[in-house]
């Protein structure tokens, strides 16, 4: 039998479009950096950036690097990641997956996909945005 602390969550991949359909979205988090995010983003999404999520995985650094509403999430919550192209949202995924969350999903392609299939776009910051 295996340990369940060794058991490997898997990262579950979702297309934009399969995200919006989604009854109950989980909550989309933008790793790009807050520039990249200000210029245009998903609508609801918050901006969490990948360093600040990867130097997050020292217990130690989380208190100063992950937000408080972020810390707070239950492991079980589900959270959906979004970059540019979806070469940075899966090493985050992966990385919370590593934090104990047990429920992450990656939208593949990214925002470059995300636009291709013409959905909402939000450009600027928005009150949610942390970064």
């Amino acid at each position: 039998m295996t340990p369940a602390s060794s058991l490997k969550v898997p990262v579950l991949e979702l297309t934009p479009e399969e995200f919006v359909r989604l009854p109950h979205s989980p909550q989309l988090i933008d790793v790009r950096s807050g520039w990249e995010y200000t210029l245009f983003h998903a609508p609801n999404a918050i901006n969490l950036s990948l360093p600040r999520i990867l130097m997050g995985r020292l217990p130690m650094l989380r208190t100063w690097l992950w937000p408080n509403w972020f810390r707070a999430l239950p492991k079980t919550e589900a959270i959906a990641i979004i970059c540019l192209t979806a070469h940075r949202s899966p090493l985050a995924a992966q990385q919370l997956t590593q934090a104990g969350f047990t429920k992450v999903f990656n939208i593949t392609g990214g925002m470059m996909a995300w636009q291709k299939a013409d959905l909402p776009i939000c450009r600027g910051r928005n009150t949610e945005s942390i970064d």
